[in-house]
């Protein structure tokens, strides 16, 4: 199964996220949380985001959805083509939307482009 990381300045922000995926998609889609510093201030640690990576990655490929800024580019430092790549999506939505289709079954491009559809929700009509 695809597994999902999801990097934020805020742990708290990180941790809920996830939380949230989760229990929309189901306890058993890979979903981690690296937000924050290691010393659990704002900020972004490649540190956590590679735990993150480990822990999530089940050999179908990671997902990265970062919130902004140096998240981004924290992501950008562990792409690998084909297996962790970075999906550039609302934070929320696309967490929700990846963890749904990686839950179904889905290979990692069919994750993304879930992710990346997420762009295109309206709230209102």
């Amino acid at each position: 199964m695809v597994g999902l990381v999801l990097i934020s300045h805020s742990p708290g922000l990180a941790a809920e996220a996830a939380a949230l995926a989760r229990g929309i998609a189901g306890s058993e889609v890979p979903v981690a949380a690296a937000g924050g510093t290691q010393d659990g201030e704002l900020g972004t640690s490649l540190d956590l985001v590679e735990q993150a990576v480990a822990a999530v990655d089940q050999g179908d490929g990671v997902l990265l959805i970062p919130d902004l800024g140096s998240s981004v580019l924290t992501a950008r430092l562990l792409e690998e083509p084909g297996k962790v790549v970075l999906a550039d999506v609302p934070f929320v939505e696309g967490a929700i939307a990846a963890a749904v289709t990686a839950g179904a079954g889905a290979g990692l491009a069919e994750v993304l482009a879930a992710a990346e559809e997420s762009r295109a929700y309206r709230k209102l009509q």
